[in-house]
């Protein structure tokens, strides 16, 4: 493992700790949810015979979804703690595998990413858009990408103004201490979800906003409320941007969008690219 990790913003979110507290209620359910998002997004039943990069692997849920449907891994993050929650992961289904690597890297350093070499799929849901240099860790990842291969990714909508408090509101958190940093977090999150369900309200359209707070092991990648909110208004850094900027960034490089779904306010764009050639 190449040990340079130092272009890492100072002020940062220890992801780690939230993706520690989901392991204990990982289950075949959310594990079955991550095969079928990848089945879905990918447009593919099996990985047999293709590689898998994921960048800022996190709780390691999605390496293992990709490994259990075939793929050779490999697995990477910043944070040691997420390191050491996909290291979990590997040992209690698949223990000793070779065909899934883990170690600790930044998307940031050059060096690391060149000694990666280049696979058929690269991942990376919620991960770019933390690392302090966006589009610096954009070109990282596109360049680990194989001819004709995949790069899916999951990048903050670009709201205007909205984007510009969130960031301070976020920058907020991570300066408190920690007791104090939980309460705030959790105190924005609640206000953020109630001015959501007036604004569908005065639309009448009420469960709009609501139905989704039902569906959280579904729809949020098997994060549950209190979790996902920690997860949101603790996160940072933070970048953002449109949907059009991002596919016109990715056809300037010589990619194709073959998938998308496009956030309609708050939430991530998530994006598969298909490399021309």
């Amino acid at each position: 493992m190449i040990e340079n990790l130092s272009n890492t913003s100072e002020v940062r979110f220890a992801f780690g700790d939230n993706w520690r507290k989901f392991l204990a209620v990982l289950d075949d359910d959310r594990i079955a949810e991550a095969e079928r998002s990848l089945k879905r997004m990918l447009d593919i039943e099996r990985l047999d015979g293709r590689s898998f990069l994921d960048i800022g692997s996190g709780s390691g849920l999605f390496s293992l979804a990709a490994r259990r449907l075939g793929a050779r891994v490999r697995s990477f993050d910043y944070d040691p703690q997420s390191v050491a929650c996909t290291e979990q992961l590997r040992r209690r289904y698949f223990a000793e595998d070779p065909e899934w690597l883990i170690d600790r890297g930044s998307v940031l350093d050059p060096a690391y990413m060149a000694h990666l070499g280049r696979f058929d799929v690269v991942y990376s849901w919620g991960v770019l858009h933390h690392t302090g240099a966006m589009w610096v860790a954009f070109e990282h990842a596109i360049a680990r990408v194989n001819d004709r291969g995949l790069l899916f990714v999951a990048v903050y909508n670009d709201q205007g103004w909205k984007s510009h408090l969130w960031w301070f509101i976020k920058f907020a958190y991570n300066k408190l201490p920690s007791p104090l940093g939980k309460a705030y977090g959790y105190a924005m999150g609640f206000l953020a979800q109630a001015v959501n369900i007036i604004k569908y309200t005065v639309r009448l359209q009420p469960m709009t906003a609501i139905r989704p707070l039902f569906n959280y092991r579904k729809d949020r990648r098997g994060m549950n409320v209190l979790r996902d909110m920690i997860d949101w208004i603790g996160g940072f850094p933070f970048e953002f941007a449109t949907y059009d900027v991002l596919e016109s960034y990715m056809c300037a490089r010589g990619f194709e969008l073959v998938r998308g779904n496009r956030a309609s306010s708050l939430g991530c764009h998530e994006m598969v690219f298909r490399r021309s050639g």
